[in-house]
């Protein structure tokens, strides 16, 4: 640190002067961080408290992370405010604070006796870290480039960037794209030539898909069907689908149960309500799919069987409550389908996935193919196929029906 700064400074205490440099660093954007620690003041469990500078809102703000011993807070303040803020916790309490500035590291700390001391060094952090609010995250799914279909779906504006009002949306895409990527590696990128999307809709993640096998995995030769019962979102999908070039995406109209899918490599249904989920899985299964990925929307046919069945008295807290029946209903209709899919020779894995803000949370069942089972092992999972419908009242599930097992 240049003398005359220290000079300047002479007549002041160790710690005015590390809060003199706390706002000077803050002033002439040199800050990088500060943390305060060896805390011995009144606050319960108090440890540690670190501060950065953030943006919110293109607004500079001091971010406090207070560590408790069992929990993190967060705080935000204008830059004024947290700097006395900062000055009042160091009064109250610390023992110990380390600045780190682009110019030099200063470290302050007080002894058992009560005595201060502030020492310099040479700057560890030579260039000032990134103020965003939010780490930016590596999105597999960009906005920026010539992405016509974010455009005509309303997802970005001419610029590229996503309308506030699609953020959830944006990020649904991205957060799909990103549980998919890790099955779609355990099945090969190479061994998807032909995925269809069951109950496409307005095509936001059919597009987003194509989009990942096609331009960033670089599959030439993959060719993506969305299949929609509603005519006039398979027209505007096929429209978009030729403005942005994308040459083997195709959408085709008609029900999930009607659409032949011979020598499919990968089978997604998102949303399908109630048992056109299982006729997807059905369809999937069938067509040799080595890949089934399907969110389940609705679960209305096993509730229904749920609300007329005698269950047990110890299931009676739960079912005696709507809301607890329906979550009941879908996890006995996700749980048998995992079961049903493991019997035909499919590992199954079951996610949580995070939907945009007009539908809730679901979870997401991954269905790998990885061959024939043994007999015993399907006589295993027949058995525990009975045995949970019997203990819920449960006379027959959908997809048990479609594969007259």
């Amino acid at each position: 640190m240049p003398a005359y700064r220290l000079l300047i400074m002479a007549n002041l205490t160790p710690l005015e002067t590390l809060i003199a440099q706390f706002r000077s660093s803050l002033q002439q954007e040199r800050f990088v961080k500060t943390s305060f620690g060896n805390y011995q003041g009144d606050e319960l469990e108090l440890k540690n408290i670190y501060v950065r500078l953030i943006l919110v809102k293109r607004v500079p703000k001091l971010s406090f992370t207070y560590r408790f011993r069992s929990r993190d807070v967060v705080k935000n303040f204008e830059v004024e405010a947290g700097i006395e803020h900062a000055s009042q916790y160091l009064r109250g309490g610390f023992h110990l604070a380390n600045l780190f500035t682009t110019a030099n590291d200063f470290s302050w700390t007080v002894d058992k006796n009560g005595k201060e001391k502030l020492s310099v060094k040479a700057a560890s952090v030579t260039e000032r870290q990134s103020l965003s609010h939010d780490k930016e995250k590596q999105r597999l799914i960009k906005a920026e480039g010539d992405k016509a279909y974010l455009r005509d779906l309303r997802i970005t504006d001419a610029t590229s960037q996503v309308y506030k009002n699609a953020q959830d949306k944006f990020k649904q895409i991205n957060h799909y794209i990103e549980l998919l990527r890790a099955s779609i590696r355990e099945v090969g990128e190479t061994n998807l030539r032909s995925v269809v999307d069951m109950g496409s809709g307005k095509g936001y993640l059919t597009f987003a898909l194509y989009d990942y096998l096609y331009n960033v995995l670089g599959l030439k030769e993959v060719a993506v069907t969305g299949v929609e019962y509603r005519e006039d979102l398979v027209a505007l999908c096929n429209r978009i689908a030729v403005k942005s070039g994308f040459p083997s995406l195709k959408f085709q109209q008609g029900a999930i149960i009607d659409y032949e899918a011979p020598d499919v490599d990968m089978l997604v249904a998102l949303h399908a309500c109630d048992t056109a989920t299982d006729d997807a899985i059905y369809k999937g299964v069938e067509g040799g799919a080595k890949l089934i990925v399907v969110a389940p929307c609705c679960h209305k046919q096993i509730r229904r069987q749920l609300e007329v069945a005698e269950v047990g008295s110890e299931m009676l807290p739960i079912t005696r409550f709507g809301i607890f029946l329906e979550r009941q209903a879908e996890m006995l209709t996700d749980a048998l389908r995992a079961l049903i899919l493991e019997y035909y020779g499919y590992k199954t894995k079951v996610l949580e996935f995070v939907s945009d803000a007009h539908t809730p949370k679901n979870v997401l069942i991954v269905a790998t193919k990885i061959g024939s089972i043994s007999p015993d092992r399907q006589q295993q999972i027949r058995f525990q196929i009975q045995q949970t419908k019997a203990y819920f009242g449960i006379e027959r599930h959908h997809l048990e029906k479609l594969f007259d097992l």
